[in-house]
């Protein structure tokens, strides 16, 4: 054990297993401590302290263990947590998952250092979460409100068009009443490199870059780098909001391939497994990244969540979906069969909702039927899908006149709402006005969840 600058060095390795390193014969060392990990070549790798005790630490080695011998690795604790240099610079710029820039330029001149773990966020400063952001996407303006400061999951499949909407809200979204644009910091963890360049593209294409930082944690890097990304992410995000006053979005995706990595950590550590083999802990693990999102008192700015994650197998109770439905505000789930159809964006309505959709919308928000006539096209389709449903078993000729009216009103809803360009942004007036559109194919008796007044204002039909 010898002195260093600026940390204490050990150069006991006992055990490499896996993507952890034990070291032995330490003391005086911290839960999350920074570890640089020098090899025999020379060349360093950080980690963090996940666990010590009896003289030993176990460290997480971000860049993986592969090439570390026991004889020639040393380890060296910092003394402090893993810190973020933060500062407006970050703007534009395309990073690693640990935070280390990948545009080719130098490090961006830091007006301070953050710890990526961040500060829980006083229950008695969050604001309630109440401005209409608009995405320009009219299933999401219309049917399910994202609302500034809320964390809105998207739930797809593999291969689904689950990028390409979160590429097109990154571009879109503003907070109606200001002229500011969303600063987007977009985190991509473990993806493949043609999804990352496209984000790229997307956002360079349409000159939101300019206020975007990128996190990219591609398909080849080491796995358990992907434990800091969303970390690194968020705290970047928390300094635009809170110091700079800014509206950020942040886009985390996919966070199925973050479960991967916390289970892959966890194994090698030979924990108790729960379902489906991932730590017991997954709930609370996921909870310190999502419930960093919000809107503080007294701050101008704010950050918005939308994790994306792909269901394996598309199923919605698998672990990952479920625990992110418990603490987030609602979901946009994707549907393989309009995928399959050619609809985009494929949105499943009926397996989607915003919980904070009634407090972002309404008078002076979006417009005073928002509510009601969104409830009455939940109803038109639900009630199309029931009889297509029908129709299936006893025929087309076997329903009745009113029934093949919610046949079409299916059909304009998938048609004329759901479907739309992906570079097409439709105003929350338009979006309205397609939703009416929609329901004026059916009587006017059977619109129910409308006051008469709306319909006498918007109802389009005879």
């Amino acid at each position: 054990m010898t002195g260093t600058t600026g940390g204490v060095q050990y150069s006991k390795i006992e055990e490499i297993r896996g993507p952890l390193v034990v070291v032995g014969g330490v003391e005086d060392v911290a839960f999350d401590e920074l570890v640089e990990i020098e090899t025999g070549d020379g060349t360093h790798r950080l980690g963090k302290v996940l666990e010590v005790g009896n003289g030993s630490a176990i460290v997480q080695v971000f860049e993986g263990t592969t090439g570390l011998s026991i004889a020639d690795t040393t380890a060296k604790f910092v003394g402090k947590a893993m810190e973020m240099p933060v500062s407006r610079e970050l703007l534009g710029r395309v990073f690693d998952g640990l935070g280390r820039p990948k545009d080719g330029l130098p490090e961006p001149v830091a007006d301070k250092f953050v710890d990526i773990n961040g500060e829980p966020i006083n229950p008695e400063q969050r604001e309630y979460p109440k401005d209409f952001i608009q995405t320009g996407v009219s299933v999401i303006d219309g049917m399910m409100t994202l609302v500034r400061g809320q964390k809105l999951p998207i739930f797809s499949g593999s291969g689904i068009s689950h990028n390409i909407l979160a590429a097109q809200i990154a571009r879109q979204a503003t907070v109606r009443g200001t002229s500011e644009e969303f600063a987007v910091v977009f985190a991509a963890i473990g993806v493949q490199y043609s999804e990352a360049e496209y984000f790229k593209k997307s956002l360079e294409d349409s000159g939101a870059l300019k206020r975007s930082v990128m996190f990219l944690n591609l398909a080849d890097d080491p796995a358990i780098e992907r434990i800091i990304t969303p970390r690194v992410a968020l705290t970047t995000a928390e300094y635009l909001a809170f110091e700079l006053g800014m509206h950020v979005l942040v886009i985390l995706t996919d966070m199925t391939n973050y479960a991967e990595a916390l289970r892959e950590i966890s194994a090698a550590r030979e924990e108790v497994p729960g379902r489906k083999g991932y730590p017991g802990y997954l709930y609370t693990d996921l909870s310190t990244i999502y419930e960093r999102a919000g809107k503080l008192s007294g701050k101008q700015g704010s950050v918005t969540q939308v994790p994306i994650l792909s269901m394996p197998s598309d199923d919605i109770t698998h672990p990952i979906p479920d625990l992110t439905g418990y603490i987030t505000e609602g979901q946009i789930v994707l549907g393989r069969d309009l995928f399959r159809q050619g609809v985009y964006p494929p949105v499943n309505i009926l397996m989607s909702l915003s919980r904070l959709m009634k407090d972002g919308i309404g008078e002076s928000r979006t417009r005073e039927d928002h509510q009601e006539i969104s409830n009455q096209n939940y109803d038109a389709y639900s009630r199309a899908q029931e009889v297509r449903a029908l129709a299936g078993i006893v025929g087309k000729a076997g329903l009745t006149d009113i029934d093949l009216k919610y046949m079409n009103v299916g059909e304009a809803f998938e048609g004329d709402l759901l479907t739309q360009g992906v570079d097409e942004n439709r105003t929350i007036e338009e979006t309205l006005g397609i939703l009416w559109k929609v329901v004026s194919m059916l009587p006017r008796g059977e619109i129910t969840k409308v006051k008469d007044k709306f319909i006498d204002e918007h109802y389009k039909g005879e």
